[in-house]
């Protein structure tokens, strides 16, 4: 789990995703997958993990100061894929966010070097 307050960088207005000085999807989006990681922390040396899916419904809106909780739970594990449920929600518990994310664990320098 972490904590965040949103903050103008990361409006709808500021990214460009919408007009509105309100918490947006992609900061949402980019607050899930860095809480998935996180789960992921412990990996062997030499490895860590890429995101592959992401399926998620931003429900409601958060302005600019508003306190953010994210959650990822590990719900399968199929080799070296981790699914994930992940979720976001206000001070006040009011779910704004939740859905799926996949990622793939990879050797660092095997991955790097076919780019």
């Amino acid at each position: 789990m972490q904590t965040i307050t949103v903050e103008a960088t990361q409006t709808a207005e500021y990214l460009g995703s919408g007009d509105l000085p309100v918490f947006s999807t992609p900061a949402m989006i980019a607050l899930m997958e860095n809480t998935a990681i996180k789960c992921l922390s412990d990996l062997p040396e030499g490895n860590t993990s890429v995101g592959i899916s992401i399926n998620v419904n931003h429900l409601k809106a958060s302005p600019v100061g508003a306190t953010i909780h994210c959650t990822a739970t590990i719900t399968a594990i199929e080799g070296r894929k981790y699914t994930f449920h992940v979720s976001a929600t206000d001070d006040a518990k009011n779910l704004i966010g939740e859905g799926t994310h996949e990622r793939m664990v990879v050797n660092l320098e095997k991955f790097m070097s076919k780019i």
